[in-house]
């Protein structure tokens, strides 16, 4: 198993490291101005700067817990983490209930679905200025956005898992005599969990995009919010560093989804053993 991880991670990295190779090169031969895109060693050195300033760093005093974690690279990450997180649980919470009433009953589902079908092509981005006007500035209005952003993908998913439900389950259930909970809690709900779990990983990424946003506009810390700042600065290094950093959390949080997708759907036919 590790050995096929370890292929499995060279196979996708030719394509990164290649592309990293040229970078370089075109930065080293000064093909590029340094000062628009500047080289991944310079990108790496501020990353490190970022991550761990070395004036912090004291050795007479030994603090090397409080030099580890000094810099604001992980004040920004937690702070983006935590907003993610907290969107995403309201988001979801709301959304899942919903969606296994309307995918149940029909007469939930005529009642919800064309405001449902209304709101869900706007884009969370769009309510920035609501956000702002009913929630000041500040994690609030982070939070009512990346709630929005989780929600519709939640949602959808959900409402078609239960909805496509293969009849024969069903009727099997039924000629057994099970009741409409049990029916719900070993029938339905577990046809559905694939359909929801992947409502979930899709929301999960479309949270951590919109904190993005969010932190560039309503929030004064963050990872959206240091790119924003490293902007007006013409601070190009730090701007590419913030934006790996964003790209290694989702790589990251998308691993997390897929791992708890493989281990809570191990009966699914659909896996590969």
């Amino acid at each position: 198993m590790n050995v096929q991880m370890m292929k499995r991670f060279a196979h996708g990295a030719v394509v990164p490291v290649a592309m990293l190779l040229l970078w370089q090169a075109m930065s080293t031969f000064g093909w590029i101005n340094p000062q628009i895109l500047p080289s991944p060693v310079a990108v790496v050195v501020k990353w490190v700067e970022y991550l761990i300033p070395m004036e912090a760093y004291t050795p007479e005093a030994g603090n090397y817990l409080v030099w580890m974690f000094s810099g604001e690279l992980p004040h920004d990450a937690w702070a983006s983490l935590s907003r993610v997180l907290g969107g995403f649980a309201i988001g979801a919470g709301l959304a899942l209930p919903l969606g296994l009433l309307m995918g149940t009953n029909k007469t939930i589902y005529k009642l919800f679905d064309p405001l449902v079908q209304v709101l869900r092509p706007i884009p969370p981005i769009a309510y920035i200025p609501l956000a702002i006007l009913w929630f000041g500035l500040g994690n609030p209005p982070a939070f009512f956005l990346i709630s929005i952003g989780s929600f519709f993908p939640v949602l959808m998913n959900t409402i078609a898992g239960v909805r496509q439900v293969d009849g024969i389950y069903i009727r099997a259930a039924r000629n057994l005599g099970a009741s409409q909970m049990t029916m719900f809690r070993r029938v339905i709900l577990p046809a559905a969990t694939p359909y929801i779990l992947a409502g979930a990983r899709i929301g999960m990424g479309t949270a951590f995009i919109v904190v993005i946003v969010a932190e560039m506009i309503a929030v004064n810390s963050g990872l959206g919010f240091r790119i924003l700042e490293a902007r007006e600065y013409f601070w190009s290094d730090k701007i590419i560093a913030g934006m790996f950093t964003i790209g290694l959390f989702g790589l990251a949080i998308d691993i997390a989804m897929n791992a708890l997708n493989n281990h809570l759907l191990q009966w699914h036919r659909g896996l590969e053993h």
